[in-house]
């Protein structure tokens, strides 16, 4: 009807329980996140050469998530006054906006920073299993990091979405423009210099 401001979204009723389930699951899949990472954890580590040698290793992957990270801060900080640069409604939904960037960019970053360090621990971890116990105990290793990765990627994404949906509904979809920006600018920028990190690595 003319004069009537459609309502983009409404959290109530069911719609308020399906967000809530989607929040839940999130939770779970955290939760099953920090139990993977547990089992990978518990594995045996090998010899003391090969300890060694996944330490040199971690040092690498850390001194390069460092720089990345400073680097990162500088693009993520311009990102965040061009935001609240941009039109929106009013002068709340451009400030929570620009802070979901930043929430988006923090999980993205988590993301990145708990998967490598995992990644570099799991395997040294794969390679003990693969040498004292065979391939099957080897690969159920190498499957639950990458489980602990994608139900880390899958928590945070879904309980961001689901508590700037339940905090500002009717104008969560512009907040969640800042939210889905951060997080996607981190991960590019994090899978082109991972990507660059890799190739040195297998060089080296």
């Amino acid at each position: 009807m003319t004069g009537t401001v459609p309502i983009v979204v409404d959290v109530s009723g069911g719609n308020l329980v399906l967000v809530v389930v989607v929040a839940l699951i999130a939770l779970g899949a955290l939760a099953m996140a920090a139990m993977f990472r547990a089992e990978v954890m518990s594995a045996a580590e090998g010899t003391d050469n090969m300890k060694s040698i996944a330490q040199a290793v971690q040092e690498g992957a850390n001194a390069y998530l460092t720089r990345q990270f400073r680097t990162l801060a500088i693009f993520a900080g311009i990102a965040f006054f061009a935001l609240l640069a941009l039109p929106a409604d009013d002068a709340v939904v451009r400030i929570f906006r620009s802070v979901a960037f930043l929430g988006g960019a923090g999980f993205s970053a988590a993301v990145g920073y708990f998967g490598m360090s995992l990644a570099v621990q799991a395997n040294l971890r794969v390679a003990a299993a693969a040498q004292t116990q065979g391939r099957d105990p080897a690969m159920h290793i190498g499957f639950r990091t990458g489980a602990t990765v994608g139900m880390l990627t899958v928590g945070l994404g879904l309980l961001g979405a689901s508590v700037v949906v339940l905090c500002f509904q009717d104008d969560a979809p512009e907040v969640l423009e800042g939210f889905g920006f951060g997080a996607a600018l981190l991960a590019m920028f994090m899978r082109v210099g991972g990507g660059i990190f890799t190739k040195a690595a297998d060089v080296g």
